[in-house]
């Protein structure tokens, strides 16, 4: 299966700067999603661009129209033909993919059959074929019926290219407006409110043990696992350890989770950093995998983790 080039990690919200609000995780990118309303009882968000659909047939007559929205939307292609039988199967599992996914990505669908000139310029040798199109760039992603998870780890890789690339709009089709998503994983949510944080966190284990390109449950994971590891520490007692003993790894692990939860950024992974230079072995390694879960809480683009995680970087070579 060919898949969208990898990039950074996808943008999730930044967080104040008097501490995180751990109890809650927003839908990977800061999307919204459509719901029904008049479209005409007021105007779309900047965020918004509209389309008749989510899911829509194209043809080589409307086919430069689908190219004009890729500079706004990624769009997805589903070349197909009524007699293939792996087309059907998988046609279903797009729908589902792309209708959870709230307008971050739209399908287009192209019968081969009575389009030959699409499938002549894609240069398909055989369907299903599903690709992309990218600010006008086209983008294979795979060929032949995919199983469910598969087909979203692939997508959840097309909307990280996309956010690299600035694309932030969402698709809302006509007649709908934008309003805000239901919550990601709302058990885990449930849980969370109730005080319940080995039951939000073993949601979030299962989720993606389903899916493991799932960023919402990777942030929440990340998130409940600051919220377990801080719950029971004595601050006084971790920050006069760390100041006794800025070597040593434990003092600071404990003592970044206890910046981090108040907000104090730039101060955790400064503290992790220079531990890491001054570590061996696997307390060098646990302190690496402690700063990747940090930057997963914080968010991959917030600038402060880019910054620590280039000097991560330099640190390992």
């Amino acid at each position: 299966m060919t898949q969208p080039p990898q990039h950074p990690d996808p943008q999730s919200p930044a967080q104040p700067q008097q501490g995180l609000d751990l109890s809650a995780v927003r839908t990977q990118h800061g999307a919204t999603a459509p719901t029904t309303g008049d479209a005409a009882g007021g105007a779309l968000p900047d965020n918004a661009v509209e389309v008749p659909a989510l899911v829509f047939d194209v043809t080589e007559e409307t086919f430069n129209d689908v190219v004009q929205l890729s500079s706004d939307v990624p769009v997805v292609i589903d070349l197909w033909a009524d007699w293939c039988g792996p087309c059907k199967q998988l046609s279903p599992v797009l729908d589902r993919v792309v209708a959870d996914l709230g307008g971050r990505v739209v399908l287009a669908k192209v019968d081969v059959d009575a389009n030959p000139r699409i499938q002549q310029m894609f240069q398909v040798q055989s369907i299903p074929t599903v690709v992309a199109i990218v600010q006008g760039q086209p983008v294979p992603l795979f060929q032949g019926a995919q199983p469910e998870p598969q087909v979203r780890q692939v997508f959840d890789q097309l909307l990280q290219a996309a956010a690299q690339a600035g694309m932030t709009k969402i698709a809302v089709p006509r007649g709908q407006t934008a309003a805000e998503p239901e919550p990601a994983h709302p058990e885990a949510l449930a849980a969370l409110e109730a005080g319940d944080l080995d039951t939000a966190a073993e949601v979030y284990r299962k989720a993606l043990a389903e899916a493991p390109a799932d960023e919402d449950a990777k942030v929440g994971l990340a998130r409940v696992g600051l919220l377990q590891r801080t719950r029971d520490l004595d601050p006084q007692a971790v920050r006069e350890a760390a100041a006794a003993d800025p070597r040593s790894v434990p003092a600071a692990l404990d003592c970044a989770d206890l910046d981090l939860a108040g907000g104090h950024v730039d101060d955790a992974f400064s503290r992790l950093l220079t531990v890491f230079t001054t570590s061996a072995g696997e307390e060098k390694e646990t302190v690496r995998v402690r700063l990747l879960e940090l930057f997963e809480v914080v968010g991959g683009t917030d600038p402060r983790v880019v910054k620590a995680r280039a000097r991560l970087m330099r640190s390992l070579f």
